[in-house]
């Protein structure tokens, strides 16, 4: 991603900024940049229709430069392509004010995205995708019986670039259909590797496969690069790590990464950072569950004690639709970050963000056990069931209502001394 032009209030936030993607991975960035209300500027192409003096009507494309207010966004993840729609929000020569028109951002074309506040998360995640270090760090190949998925994992997006399905005959006495079919799978992943992997930009090639499956097919792959003279395949042989995957579907990916000999060779990926912390707080759920909460309200409870050594959160919580919903969760990651915690915000388009969006999407691992979990537990179900009003800043309540509120914590300390 690139940053043309940025203009932000120091005051309020309020501000622009102009930006050209030019990975796919940007298009996802983009995607969590997004919110409704936002107005977005780029290029498009309208059909415009004219009359003449003499009542003849002509249609042409006219491209030209549109301003809508977003209503809707949508990502696409196959084809990763961000689309938005809303009504035209800045005067124009062909379209009307208020008219409405879905805008496709793809990549290497420029568009500007204005908002009425730019929060911390999302200069965080320009921050990210501008990193000039950023890009397809590991490639992963992993394959069972005649199904195969080549997959490029970046730091937010597992992007898969080919998938391999081919049928193998059961071996029959006196058939090479057995073989045949063997060689055709290894020589489509072979040439989907040569064709989909850049080289150039990855640390590894993670190729893994249950039993001795990807051992034959490396064996295959050394002996065909060097007859091919394939020089990627040839150069890059010391990038490739065999490992262990139970089958050829794409979810095994996350089996291969929570290999320790694997994370010693990915260890400086974000991926893999996000992996280790949620599986240290998966074990503690299980060993130290006092150590390890999940849930707003827990987790809410658990900075307010400045207890939060590691605050994992999805990105799927920042693209809600409810403003006050996204400022909460904003509000606890800059808490957490400004007591010390590390917030590590997993992308739901791996399948690490997607276990921790089977937990609410939010978990915390503490620096110390907080055994009032039954109490905070019953708490929290009576916020749920509505019984229990949200408590507001001193500043929003009215000098009634802090009266109130005095007048019940005295009476509460009264009853506690045995005075009530």
């Amino acid at each position: 991603m690139k940053i043309f032009k940025k203009s932000i209030s120091a005051k309020d936030g309020s501000g622009f900024v102009a930006l050209l993607p030019t990975t796919p991975e940007d298009l996802w960035h983009t995607y969590n940049l997004l919110q409704t209300g936002d107005r977005v500027r780029c290029t498009t192409l309208r059909k415009v229709s004219k009359e003449s003096s003499t009542g003849s009507v002509t249609s042409a494309k006219v491209r030209m430069n549109l301003t809508i207010e977003v209503t809707k966004v949508e990502f696409f993840k196959d084809s990763l392509e961000v689309r938005i729609s809303g009504p035209n929000s800045a005067e124009s020569a062909h379209v009307r004010m208020g008219a409405f028109h879905t805008l496709t951002l793809e990549l290497d074309r420029q568009f500007s995205i204005e908002k009425d506040c730019w929060d911390q998360i999302y200069l965080d995640r320009i921050d990210e995708a501008c990193n000039p270090e950023r890009g397809a760090e590991i490639a992963c190949v992993v394959m069972g019986g005649g199904l195969a998925h080549v997959c490029l994992v970046t730091g937010s997006v597992t992007v898969t670039k080919a998938r391999i399905d081919v049928n193998i005959p059961k071996k029959r006495t006196g058939s090479s259909a057995h073989g045949k079919s063997i060689t055709k799978f290894y020589d489509a992943v072979y040439r989907a590797i040569l064709t989909h992997v850049p080289f150039e930009k990855i640390k590894c090639v993670l190729l893994g496969s249950p039993g001795f499956q990807k051992d034959d097919f490396w064996a295959f792959l050394m002996a065909e690069s060097v007859r091919r003279d394939d020089r990627p395949l040839i150069e890059n042989k010391g990038k490739f790590v065999l490992c262990h995957s139970s089958s050829g579907h794409k979810h095994a990916i996350e089996e291969i990464f929570m290999d320790p000999s694997i994370v010693t060779r990915v260890t400086e990926t974000k991926l893999s950072r996000e992996i280790e912390v949620l599986n240290k707080f998966m074990r503690l759920l299980d060993t130290d569950p006092e150590k390890a909460y999940y849930g707003y309200f827990h987790v809410q409870k658990a900075n307010e004690e400045l207890a939060i050594d590691s605050l994992l959160i999805s990105d799927e919580l920042f693209r809600s639709s409810d403003i006050l919903t996204r400022k909460k969760y904003v509000q606890l990651v800059e808490s957490v970050r400004e007591r010390g915690g590390t917030v590590y915000v997993f992308s739901t388009m791996h399948v690490s963000g997607q276990q921790l969006q089977q937990v609410s999407g939010i978990a915390a691992i503490l620096r110390y056990p907080l055994p009032d979990l039954d109490e905070l537990e019953e708490i929290a179900a009576a916020h749920e069931a509505g019984l229990v009003e949200e408590e507001s800043d001193d500043e929003e309540m009215s000098e009634e209502a802090k009266k109130r509120r005095a007048e019940a914590r005295v009476q509460e300390d009264m009853a506690d001394m045995g005075f009530g």
